[in-house]
């Protein structure tokens, strides 16, 4: 469960432990998809009139293709978090830090927090490992697998330069 009684805040802090399904609707066309469920923790509390605080933990894993090779790779995303929501009308509510909330709301609702945390720590690129050879540039070859018979790759616009390079010698 991601969303809370705001009204039940007033009087008791809550624990946080809900997932956020990957088919939800917070999720947005290009948002880098979990492969399943993202898993949040943690305590939410009031933080003075119209304020809440939570305090806790984003967890996911995402599959990703690897940046040379193309193969599929699971990379683990994990997050402490520590968030501040406000009433929209508060000075804070300006601040990019802080969530608005509206005013007249009687629910606090986590999942876009929960979608940008993930958002803002799942790895842009991924890597199968470090010493990944990647793919023939020109007959698609898995490098990892073994060696191509293509002639090594070279760009034209280079030319001029190995050009001076040769002559220098």
């Amino acid at each position: 469960m991601l969303s809370f009684d705001i009204r039940a805040l007033d009087t008791k802090a809550a624990q946080v432990d809900g997932l956020l399904a990957p088919d939800d609707p917070v999720w947005q066309e290009g948002d880098p998809l979990p492969s399943g469920p993202v898993h949040a923790t943690g305590r939410l509390s009031t933080a003075g009139s119209g304020k809440y605080f939570w305090s806790g933990a984003v967890e996911g894993t995402l599959v990703m293709p690897c940046r040379r090779c193309l193969t599929d790779v699971t990379a683990s995303v994990s997050e402490d978090v520590h968030l501040v929501f406000a009433d929209a009308d508060e000075d804070e509510a300006d601040d990019p830090d802080v969530y608005p909330v509206d005013p007249r709301a009687a629910m606090l609702d986590l999942r876009p927090a929960v979608r940008e945390q993930w958002l803002l720590n799942a790895p842009a690129y991924v890597l199968c490992r470090e010493d990944c050879q990647g793919l023939c540039p020109t007959c698609g070859t898995d490098l990892n697998t073994g060696r191509c018979d293509c002639p090594p790759a070279s760009d034209a616009r280079w030319d001029a330069l190995r050009a001076i390079r040769t002559d220098s010698k």
